[in-house]
């Protein structure tokens, strides 16, 4: 009797799309963000001693140690684990009840960057950068980039908010959700792009909005009409920053001018390509990168994917683009097997967030994209960006555990709750786990 109460339960619960069974997660999430960060490693490993060079010598002084990128990037990497540990255990209630106030606490620490970087001065706390101040300064522990924790609590909240809104059936409200959703994305990007000088942290932003409206139901002319306001906004900010418009120019002359000028702006993407090229069929070899010897700007960060065109060469490259894809993959899969709106606006935003962060370097160092500053994940030198996209997916690793069987039905009406049916079994069977949020 009191079995058959137990199952009578979960089949209710099913019913109205509130409880799903445990089960065993995709390991794969897993498998591919781990294989990219142990690449990342072995680059760190390889160019990191060119580096330090390069950085004694420019700064005549023996800072930095043949090994000191390479233990940093572990450090890093290790935090980055910890942080995806954290959040597939953390109940993901916790991310949901308390996105509003990690939203809160992201606008708080960007106010915070701007006031001590910009107004009040204290280096003590703020690192700049070629004029732009993104980060905290947190003395042996590294740095820390505020967008990054706005970034995540941009998406938890949106996610709640457009779930919530899609149960209701009012995605496409203007006052009841567009404005409200676009004046608060518009403060965000305020912060980000006009503040901290990040475009390709702003670009991110909305595609991780992008993503959750898309899954959300926001209809084609809407998001055409908030795709067109987007595009407006970002062309502002080029238009008022000098050097976003010299980076836009230097893209649209390509290789066509031979100018001083154009050549000294077009040196990063110039050398990236050569280092790509170089790079051939099967690589150069691990220490073998020429450009990492200072030719090329941001070898260790935002120009890793060419450092390792370089060094791995064509074969290298297409394994590092398979394994993002796959693991893009793997995101989309979860988004299609979750019955829980809140879980697949989340788990979309981690897809548009990583899916942005990829595209947009690779594009950039190919040079179909304007240079953006962008990192690429799990691989770049830098451990705020590594670690709150581990996060990320650690998030979506432990919502992999309420997948069903099924493709959860594309056409079902979200705006009507208690009209769901059931979505079939969990994808494992066997599981023992009992029924939870």
């Amino acid at each position: 009797m009191q079995t058959a109460r137990r199952v009578g339960a979960r089949l209710v619960g099913a019913a109205q799309g509130a409880v799903v069974r445990r089960h065993r997660p995709d390991y794969q999430i897993v498998l591919y963000m781990g294989l990219l960060m142990l690449l990342g490693l072995i680059i760190m490993y390889a160019i990191g001693p060119q580096r330090a060079n390069v950085l004694n010598n420019a700064y005549s002084t023996d800072y930095y140690s043949s090994m000191y990128f390479f233990v940093k990037q572990t450090i890093s990497l290790l935090l980055a684990l910890a942080t995806f540990v954290a959040l597939a255990v953390l109940p993901y209630t916790w991310i949901k009840k308390y996105a509003g106030k990690i939203l809160l606490v992201g606008f708080i620490a960007c106010i915070l960057l701007f006031l001590t970087g910009n107004l009040i001065h204290v280096d003590a706390i703020t690192q700049c950068s070629l004029g732009a101040c993104r980060w905290f300064n947190l003395g042996p522990l590294g740095s820390l980039q505020p967008a990054e924790l706005l970034k995540f609590g941009l998406l938890a909240f949106t996610a709640g908010f457009l779930g919530m809104r899609a149960n209701q059936g009012l995605v496409n409200d203007m006052h009841k959700t567009l404005i409200p959703l676009g004046a608060l994305v518009l403060v965000a990007v305020f912060f980000v792009v006009g503040l901290q000088k990040d475009m390709g942290t702003g670009i991110a932003m909305m595609a991780i909005l992008a993503s959750i409206m898309m899954v959300a139901g926001v209809s084609k002319k809407v998001g055409a009409i908030l795709l067109g306001g987007a595009v407006g906004v970002g062309l502002i900010f080029i238009v008022l920053a000098p050097h976003r418009i010299e980076r836009v120019m230097t893209f649209l002359a390509g290789d066509s001018s031979t100018s001083a000028e154009i050549d000294d702006a077009n040196y990063h993407i110039t050398h990236a390509k050569i280092a790509i090229g170089s790079g051939g069929f099967l690589g150069v070899g691990i220490g073998n990168s020429v450009q990492a010897t200072g030719y090329l700007p941001e070898a260790i960060n935002d120009s890793v994917f060419a450092i390792m065109g370089e060094t791995f060469g064509f074969v290298g490259l297409t394994l590092i683009l398979l394994l993002f894809g796959a693991l893009l993959l793997r995101l989309l899969k979860v988004v299609d097997h979750l019955p829980d709106m809140w879980m697949k606006l989340a788990v979309a935003g981690v897809f548009g967030w990583l899916a942005a962060h990829v595209i947009l370097n690779v594009a950039a160092m190919i040079g179909v994209f304007p240079l953006t500053g962008i990192t690429l994940p799990l691989l770049s030198f830098g451990g705020t960006s590594m670690i709150f996209i581990a996060g990320a997916l650690g998030l979506a690793f432990q919502l992999s555990r309420y997948t069903t069987h099924g493709q959860v039905n594309k056409e079902s009406r979200y705006e009507n709750p208690g009209s769901r049916r059931g979505v079939g079994r969990t994808r494992y069977t066997g599981s023992r786990s009992t029924p939870r949020a």
